[in-house]
């Protein structure tokens, strides 16, 4: 009875579609992030090191990079709202779903040999409300932009203004002496 109820609830937060992504693919994960009242887009590229529970509501990938000479690792819920879209860039051949050795590994040695594949059909993967709020995200931050612009020019404007009628009283001063 309350496995029902909880499959339930899982899958009206469920995604309808998500990439079929495996290890030693090469992933660009698109994720939200809210700084105070602010959203903007986060591209987080790397190595996916691990794929857990594949068909189910907590999928998850591990994805790996070298950032400024330091291994960085973070771990992606497939079917969260924050994760807008994920793109395979590359598909690499592997025997193992687990690649807990490429953290051991450097420079040459965490090449993997590529596997030709199809980008287009693999990434087709649509999910109309996260491109909607995709485009939302991308249209308040134009409009915050367009506004402080905007508020920059008045400032300007006002500055512009008040700085010659400073200016002549000290030229009308002088005229006196």
């Amino acid at each position: 009875m309350s496995q029902v109820i909880i499959s339930k609830i899982e899958e009206k937060y469920r995604k309808s579609q998500v990439v079929d992504v495996h290890s030693g693919d090469t992933v660009r994960v698109h994720q939200k992030i809210r700084e105070g009242n602010k959203e903007r887009i986060q591209v987080f590229q790397g190595l996916v090191i691990r794929v857990d529970r594949k068909n189910s509501h907590t999928s998850r990938i591990t994805v790996r990079r070298i950032a400024t000479g330091v291994g960085v690792e973070k771990s992606f819920l497939l079917h969260s709202p924050l994760v807008v879209k994920v793109e395979v860039t590359k598909r690499s051949k592997v025997r193992r779903n687990y690649l807990s050795y490429m953290r051991n590994l450097t420079g040459k040695a965490t090449r993997l040999s590529g596997i030709d594949f199809d980008k287009e059909s693999v990434n087709a993967v649509r999910d109309e409300k996260a491109e909607a709020d995709e485009k939302q995200i991308q249209e308040t931050a134009a409009e915050q932009h367009e506004a402080e612009a905007a508020e920059k020019a008045e400032e300007k404007a006002e500055a512009k203004t008040a700085e010659p009628a400073t200016e002549k009283e000290p030229e009308v001063a002088e005229d006196k002496k």
